[in-house]
């Protein structure tokens, strides 16, 4: 008797660049994986969805995660271990997401910061408000090699009404990095339609993960095989705006 319950077949969707330059694949460092065994699994995922090299970027906070180059490299090396053993076709690299707080400042100061290839860096602003002087710091960096990368702009709630900021920002040579995640939907609808209005705007350079679990993994991978997200990349053309590959030389 045929089963007329049969679960739908997974869904077969991959995303048009190979490298992702947000997510929280390093073991036991912050809320993202807990232990190598997790982090496998998503790096299988990753690799599910045609991602074939990705940037560890753990957070780096004050108080809750006060990360360092020593400490992110230690556990980026348990993994990439497990990575080789298992034969996994992907290439990890050790980063950060850095929180703009008093951490920040004393490992910037001290010239404590393990960039992106390339220097690129990945910088969360606050989520309660706007950094006083982000402007100057922001040149700061530039002046001295790196390359800025903000992290989900469409999560700042007080840019919401100051759109404003965000073309001052990315005026500024500031790369601007959207979440697949606030574009399903998962962080809410004013996310979402930020995200959509940065797109429109030509203010959206690269997209991330942001994976901490194999839970985003899942809508991710259904989101990039959805009507809706096939929809947004054919009508602004994010095959040939998105610069996740072209940043990189590998």
């Amino acid at each position: 008797m045929f089963n007329i319950f049969k679960k739908k077949s997974q869904v077969d969707a991959k995303l048009f660049y190979h490298t992702d330059v947000h997510s929280h694949i390093l073991p036991g460092v912050d809320h993202g994986s807990q232990d190598v065994m997790e982090s496998l699994e998503m790096l299988r995922a990753q690799i599910d969805m045609g991602i074939t090299h990705v940037m560890c970027t753990s957070h780096v906070t004050a108080e809750t995660f006060e990360n360092t180059p020593e400490t992110l490299t230690e556990a980026y090396n348990v993994l990439q271990k497990a990575v080789e053993e298992e034969g996994l076709p992907i290439k990890i690299y050790p980063s950060a997401e850095y929180r703009i707080d008093e951490y920040w400042t004393k490992e910037y100061e001290a010239g404590h910061l393990l960039p992106m290839p390339g220097k690129r860096i990945l910088l969360e602003n606050s989520f309660a408000q706007e950094l006083i002087g982000i402007d100057n710091m922001m040149f700061e960096l530039q002046i001295k090699g790196y390359r800025p990368i903000l992290a989900h702009p469409e999560r700042y709630r007080y840019y919401y009404d100051r759109k404003e900021r965000y073309k001052a920002l990315h005026s500024a040579s500031v790369k601007f990095q959207i979440n697949i995640l606030s574009l399903e939907g998962y962080f809410g609808r004013s996310a979402r339609e930020t995200a959509l209005w940065l797109i429109d705007q030509n203010l959206c350079d690269m997209l991330g993960s942001d994976m901490h679990n194999m839970e985003h993994a899942r809508l991710i991978k259904e989101y990039i095989g959805s009507k809706d997200w096939k929809k947004l990349c054919q009508k602004y053309d994010l095959p040939n705006r998105i610069v996740n590959d072209r940043e990189f030389d590998f």
